[in-house]
């Protein structure tokens, strides 16, 4: 008998499915203590978790017959992901079960803020009737702008439409054709800012989306802009928010997530009579939380009876003796996807494989969603997985285009990724070190050795004496430690790209300084 344990408390329909395959038995322990758990989990062949329940490396390693582990939610913080897959172990998430929830709930917070209604109502149970206090607008020919255009955007999108809005959205992975299609204007973040009436954020909460709408954001907005969040704190920057509804350039927030939760009481957001505030509730319906429940059973029961891995967000090879070839590749490939995304500039309209070389004789598929997986994840993080990454290309409109070549170039095996965007091409050549590492030999016609690992500061500059050290006495001065630097020129003294792998992550401070040095172009900061 196949057994699972549901360590945190799941809906009684979720249960169901488990109870109603004759070849699963299921068991209910919640709240077990951290050494309960890890002397618990020795029996189970998988484990179902919601928030609470803390799966580390040693709870994973205590395991001794564990297949699979389902997280009933988006998030897997609270799942050591690496320890589960060097193990061989398939993770999987609900990355769609709130989807409808949380979209509502956007769309609940958007009336309101329009309609004074939290004001209003608050104001009428205390035995006053103020109408003309309350006097709110139309959302009948208003732009909304959706900054992040996933499920739960284009589904804020569809009931927009139907109010009479139009929508403008930004996503660098969305297609103009696929948006026309549903009547949604794709857009440049900047255009978003300054035309739309209402702004509504729906991102996962990376290094890129953090603070993503500060000061210099609310400044191109126009005045009485009204902005709603309820997708992850930190993307809106709270104090330059205060700032700006104090100063009515946003006549009015509504917010569903914070930087610090639960909000403290001397929060400058509770103080203000034109902020909306609700304690995190977009995933908060009872049908979310069934959804979540049956999703995370279902796609557990599947895979522990052989009918087929979904959601997962890591992917092992099944099969050992392919694996033990395949894995690096695999992570190659994922690499190789996150390192180009970064670099690439535009919306992103296809993606090119190349593969040659040995390793075309096998089924490279897992290899092919690595790198799908690997371009997606900087923007969706942890709403993209290996099983779903192909699909999602092509829901945005994205182009995949794959061949091998069996004939071996300059390396024995090597992957070549081609990235083409509304603004540019850029292709990425990766191959492995001797000890099966990830290493990038070539980007575009510049060739280098480069490890794609932790924090990188990728600089076009040109070929001039003096480069190496004027960085490394910056670097030094900054206090961030180079782990190694990696160089390549087209022609002696002509355009060169120099890569610095550093053990500490390099602030926008940093940056401006770079950029300041004498022969340099451009500075990115790429992280894998």
């Amino acid at each position: 008998m196949i057994k699972v344990l549901v360590s945190d408390a799941l809906s009684e329909e979720g249960l169901k499915v488990f109870k109603e395959s004759k070849e699963l038995t299921v068991d209910v322990k919640t709240d077990l203590k951290p050494d309960a758990l890890k002397e618990a989990i020795k029996d189970y062949d998988a484990l179902v978790v919601r928030s609470a329940t803390k799966v580390t490396k040693d709870v994973i390693q205590a395991a001794k017959k564990l297949k699979v582990i389902g997280r009933a939610g988006v998030g897997l913080d609270n799942v050591d992901l690496e320890a589960a897959t060097q193990k061989g172990i398939i993770v999987m998430n609900t990355p769609a079960g709130n989807t409808i929830s949380t979209a509502e709930h956007t769309f609940s917070m958007i009336l309101a803020l329009s309609r004074n209604i939290p004001q209003a109502n608050a104001s009428t149970k205390k035995g006053e009737w103020k109408r003309s206090k309350f006097m709110g607008v139309e959302l009948y020919g208003k732009s909304l702008g959706i900054v992040g255009f996933g499920r739960i955007g284009s589904e804020v999108a569809k009931r927009a439409l139907s109010f009479g809005m139009k929508v403008l959205a930004y996503d660098p992975f969305l297609s103009a054709e696929v948006a026309e299609s549903i009547g949604v204007e794709v857009a440049e973040l900047k255009k978003v800012l300054q035309e739309a009436d209402y702004i509504t954020v729906h991102t996962p909460l990376t290094n890129e989306t953090r603070h993503m709408i500060s000061d210099n954001e609310f400044a191109l907005m126009k005045k009485g802009v009204r902005i709603i969040n309820c997708a992850r704190g930190g993307i809106i920057d709270e104090v330059a928010l205060v700032k700006a509804l104090k100063e009515l350039k946003v006549a009015g927030a509504a917010m569903d997530v914070f930087e610090s939760e639960p909000l403290s009481a001397d929060n400058e957001l509770l103080k203000l009579d034109n902020v909306i505030i609700t304690p995190h509730l977009g995933a908060s319906t009872e049908e979310a939380q069934v959804n979540v429940a049956i999703e995370v059973a279902e796609i557990v029961r599947d895979a522990l009876l052989g009918r087929g891995i979904r959601n997962a967000a890591n992917y092992p090879c099944l099969e050992a003796e392919v694996c033990k070839i395949l894995n690096p590749y695999i992570n190659l490939g994922e690499k190789l996807g996150m390192f180009a995304a970064q670099l690439v500039e535009g919306r992103f309209q296809e993606l090119v494989i190349n593969y040659s070389g040995e390793i075309t004789k096998y089924d490279l598929s897992p290899v092919t969603m690595a790198l799908a997986k690997g371009v997606l994840e900087p923007i969706l993080k942890e709403t993209v997985n290996f099983v779903n990454a192909v699909s999602l290309l092509k829901e945005r409109g994205i182009k995949l285009r794959e061949s091998k070549s069996a004939q071996e170039g300059e390396f024995v095996n090597l992957i070549q990724l081609e990235i083409k965007t509304d603004k540019e091409a850029k292709k990425v050549f990766g191959t492995l070190s001797s000890n099966k590492q990830p290493r990038i030999v070539k980007i575009d016609d510049y060739y280098l050795e480069l490890y794609p690992i932790g924090e990188m500061v990728f600089i076009r500059n040109w070929d001039k004496p003096g480069l190496i050290g004027s960085l490394g006495t910056l670097m030094g001065k900054s206090g961030i430690n180079i782990a190694a630097m990696t160089f390549g020129r087209d022609q002696q003294g002509g355009k060169a790209i120099s890569v610095l792998n550093v053990d500490s992550q390099v602030s926008q401070d940093i940056q401006d300084k770079i950029r300041e040095l004498e022969n340099i172009l451009t500075v990115k900061v790429i992280r894998t």
